[in-house]
């Protein structure tokens, strides 16, 4: 099937059901209690520093157990399934002393994923769309790293768009979606938003491949790390047009819905959603059960909230299974239309709309 096939497939999948992302992939990875040397695999048997914990390179050095998450997901009935790239720029590349390698683990995790969801969609005629993942880095665009110099930044805005260009260069060839996710920083977004339509317009990557974004409310404040509300941030980032908009991580589906609710009131695209298994316990564990998690998200589906639905930290093929049968009889959300108006973005959203004038 080709990437304009599926793409098709899946729009009009999505006219008739609610659509599965797959689960965590660090939760699956921590499960299989893999040791310093599973990362470091025979090519890095020698590098000079730890390497445990970072968890795309073991695109390179197991690929078997990533290739074995994708399938396992895939299995429990996600129809998109996300690239182990979480961290694959030179920016979080670097915490390893790695940035050299980043391209190369960006293309590996994007290429595992491809080859699993060709696999089962062989396998059983259905679209399986890769979506490759793009995290926000562990540097700040927007806040400072120094309480004592608050106009001090660790790296520069066209730093963050060029690695992120190079991410976006190397899963292109695999990807059938891109999704900027975990969006606590909207100008960390807003580089990588810049770096795929800078590929777009120069023929680097193909103009086909869509855009999803999934930003992260931090807390009970219900504004992200750098402060804005949910509708400032969908303000800030809808010139992208994207396929998809939505939240994920840092809460449950329970603390989740309010925001959620408001992304389904003012969204002019399809709606993704992907909470935590509930919140971590005092020993960062999660609780909430698969049934318990699913029961929350049948809430969303069958309150037309929703046209896509997954798990993020905590989750496994589990819930993902009891996810898509508690929301298989849900009501897919329509995408809404916005009368014209000027809409602006600070920690607030800011909207002017036109009038016409009768003198």
């Amino acid at each position: 099937m080709t990437r304009e096939d599926r793409l098709a497939a899946l729009n009009a999948l999505a006219e008739d059901r609610i659509l599965i992302l797959d689960g965590a992939m660090g939760t699956e990875i921590q499960a299989r209690k893999l040791t310093e040397a599973d990362y470091r695999g025979d090519r890095f048997v020698d590098w000079h520093i730890p390497l445990a914990g970072n968890n795309d390179l073991l695109s390179l050095t197991r690929p078997d157990v990533i290739s074995e998450i994708h399938t396992d997901y895939l299995e429990a009935g996600a129809d998109f399934i996300g690239t182990n790239t979480f961290s694959s720029t030179t920016i979080a590349q670097a915490d390893y002393e790695m940035e050299s390698l980043a391209a190369e683990i960006a293309a590996e995790g994007a290429r595992l994923a491809r080859e699993a969801c060709d696999a089962v969609e062989a396998e059983t005629g259905e679209p399986k769309a890769v979506i490759g993942a793009i995290g926000p880095t562990n540097r700040t665009l927007s806040l400072s790293p120094n309480v004592e110099d608050p106009g001090y930044r660790a790296v520069t805005f066209d730093e963050v768009r060029d690695a992120y260009a190079e991410q976006v260069l190397a899963m292109a060839p695999y990807a059938d979606f891109f999704m900027i996710e975990t969006i606590f920083d909207t100008l960390n977004a807003k580089a990588a938003i810049k770096a795929v339509l800078d590929l777009r317009r120069s023929g680097a990557v193909d103009a086909g491949i869509p855009i999803v974004l999934s930003g992260t409310i931090t807390d009970a404040s219900g504004r992200t790390l750098s402060g804005q509300t949910t509708e400032a941030f969908y303000n800030a980032v809808r010139h992208a047009q994207p396929w998809a908009i939505g939240l994920n991580c840092a809460l449950g589906a329970e603390e989740l819905r309010p925001y959620l609710q408001a992304m389904h009131r003012i969204s002019e695209f399809h709606v993704l959603a992907y909470p935590n298994a509930g919140l971590p316990n005092a020993f960062g564990e999660y609780d909430q059960t698969a049934d318990e998690m699913a029961a929350f998200l049948k809430d969303w589906a069958d309150s037309g909230y929703v046209n896509l639905l997954g798990g993020c930290c905590g989750t496994t093929p589990a819930y993902i299974r009891a996810i898509k049968e508690a929301v298989k009889t849900g009501t897919p959300r329509k995408p809404g239309e916005k009368p014209d108006a000027m809409r602006l973005s600070g920690l607030e959203p800011f909207e002017l709309e036109s009038r016409s004038c009768c003198g």
